[in-house]
């Protein structure tokens, strides 16, 4: 039978302080928030120690507050790893001051900051049908 030790509970401690969810520890999964349930997910895939984390709509059904705390969860992952996100919001993906690509029918379209891709002309005509 699995006994935790002090360094399990540490453990446990510090992902909950990198997910946001510290004040969440005593409460089930259940009963968590949209958004809590999300940075636990985040949280479950940080325990594993990725290189790489890939999250896909992270900010969706989100609290204003709530996207403000994912988005420093990922800022923070992405001192460590390298960190992809899939995402509509725009106003989210600007929160995370980060290269952006844009995809189209598997192929890129457009890199660089966000204000670069989103005066590019190709991304207007195939994004806004222009």
């Amino acid at each position: 039978m699995f006994k935790p030790a002090k360094a399990d509970f540490a453990r446990v401690a510090d992902l909950a302080a990198k997910s946001a969810l510290t004040d969440a520890l005593l409460r089930v999964s259940g009963e968590l928030s949209h958004g809590q349930k999300q940075w636990l997910e985040i949280g479950m895939l940080l325990a594993q120690e990725p290189q790489l984390l890939l999250v896909d709509e992270p900010a969706a059904g989100m609290t204003p507050a709530e996207r403000e705390k994912t988005t420093a969860i990922l800022v923070e992952a992405a001192k460590t790893r390298a960190v992809v996100v899939v995402e509509h919001d725009m106003e989210f993906v600007r929160r995370l001051k980060c290269k952006v690509t844009v995809l189209h029918e598997g192929a890129v379209l457009a890199e660089g900051s966000l204000d670069h891709v989103t005066k590019n002309q190709d991304v207007i005509d195939v994004y806004l049908g222009r």
